[in-house]
């Protein structure tokens, strides 16, 4: 391993930071189980002058789709869920799912599996305007949530999942790939196969015994000091963003009653390590198992069915070389990928542009964080990544 190479991460940081592509980030690389390097810039609060630091916080957004994986395959594991199984064996308002075609709504002819929420083939996206079917959901998401969670704060998981049923979807289930909300479905079908609160399960499964003491659903006035401001980018500058987006609170201070399997938690840089390593070490971390080696190795080794795979390659272009499965991307063919990597590479990015690699194959580890809007998977991210794998 070339760690002398590595010095190179702090440069593309710094260069981001100067150049107003982000407010503030922090990077923490472990190989074999030891820690490569840590990498910080820039400012968690811009105004107030706040460092970036290692215990900074932030929203996760859809980085939080890999944990609710997670919390799904341990279920698995115990038998209380089936891949194959009915979404509606568990949340019975599903079984009136219907479909929207060209404005017209009919019964669809296959219900929606667990795997469909898994791979993103339930046929709900996150709203659009493509037809009357997607201009509701649309405002159900960017309307109602968003206020909800700022005023009443009623709107539980499972009453999410619930009204969802009620919209319909865009395709069959299972005949199409459309990322959207169906983690957050997933995280209310985890609920009710387990009767507990998704927070409560995470936290007796999950955050606990990883002692990831940072990451949560909120975060409580003590650590607020700590939680990085969201910022977006115009005209070439960043500013103050301080609306709510997808239900998901922007300060993050109240505990909320919809805790978003898609989008909801935050986190730090060495909680979400933690996570990560626990992967890579195929279920187990500090004396503790949270999945079985099989189950890991499930979660690098899935891979999209062809024809679904021609879809997600249409829609998801920027992630040529790979596939989506258990809400994760999933390195296929390194050699089709705009950025080095490994086959069976796999992890996840948010909105505000924090990324997660686990590679079996090399034993890596990488965890990036950050707080702007419209990001995804950042071109200071790719630099950092190519960084990464060229000083193998």
């Amino acid at each position: 391993m070339n760690i002398y190479n590595l010095k190179n991460i702090q440069n593309v940081m710094d260069n981001s930071v100067k150049n107003n592509f982000v407010s503030g980030c922090n990077c923490l690389i472990f190989k074999n189980n030891k820690e490569l390097g840590y990498f910080e810039s820039g400012f968690l609060d811009i105004e107030n002058k706040i460092p970036f630091k290692r215990n900074t916080i932030c929203r996760l957004f859809s980085m939080t789709k890999p944990v609710t994986a997670v919390a799904t395959m341990i279920l698995v594991e115990k038998g209380i869920i089936d891949l194959w199984q009915n979404v509606s064996d568990f949340i019975p308002e599903f079984n009136n799912l219907k479909i929207c075609i060209n404005d017209k709504i009919q019964k669809s002819q296959r219900p929606i599996l667990i795997k469909d929420l898994l791979n993103m083939t339930s046929g709900f996206s996150y709203g659009s305007d493509l037809n009357v079917a997607e201009k509701e959901l649309s405002i159900f998401i960017n309307e109602f949530l968003n206020e909800n969670v700022v005023t009443k704060n009623d709107f539980t998981t499972l009453d999410f999942a619930k009204k969802v049923a009620q919209i319909p979807v865009s395709f069959e289930p299972g005949t199409d790939y459309q990322y959207g909300i169906s983690a957050d479905i997933l995280a209310a079908v985890v609920e009710v196969a387990s009767g507990m609160k998704y927070s409560d399960f995470l936290k007796k499964n999950i955050f606990e015994p990883l002692g990831m003491n940072d990451t949560d659903f909120y975060v409580p006035k003590e650590k607020q000091n700590r939680l990085a401001k969201i910022y977006e980018i115009s005209e070439r500058k960043l500013k103050l963003f301080t609306k709510c987006n997808l239900g998901i609170q922007n300060k993050m201070e109240l505990i909320p009653s919809f805790e978003s399997g898609g989008a909801g938690l935050n986190s730090t840089v060495d909680d979400y390590m933690k996570f990560c390593l626990m992967l890579v070490n195929k279920g187990f971390f500090d004396g503790k198992r949270i999945l079985q080696e099989k189950t890991v190795e499930f979660l690098s080794n899935s891979k999209l069915s062809d024809n679904l795979q021609k879809c997600f390659d249409k829609k998801m272009e920027h992630l040529q070389g790979y596939t989506y499965c258990n809400l994760n991307r999933v390195c296929i063919d390194k050699g089709k990928t705009s950025i080095f990597t490994e086959n069976g590479e796999f992890g996840w990015d948010g909105w505000l542009g924090p990324y997660m690699s686990v590679d079996l194959k090399n034993d890596l580890t990488i965890v990036y964080l950050q707080q702007i809007t419209n990001s995804g998977t950042t071109s200071t991210m790719r630099k950092i990544k190519n960084i990464i794998y060229s000083s193998l």
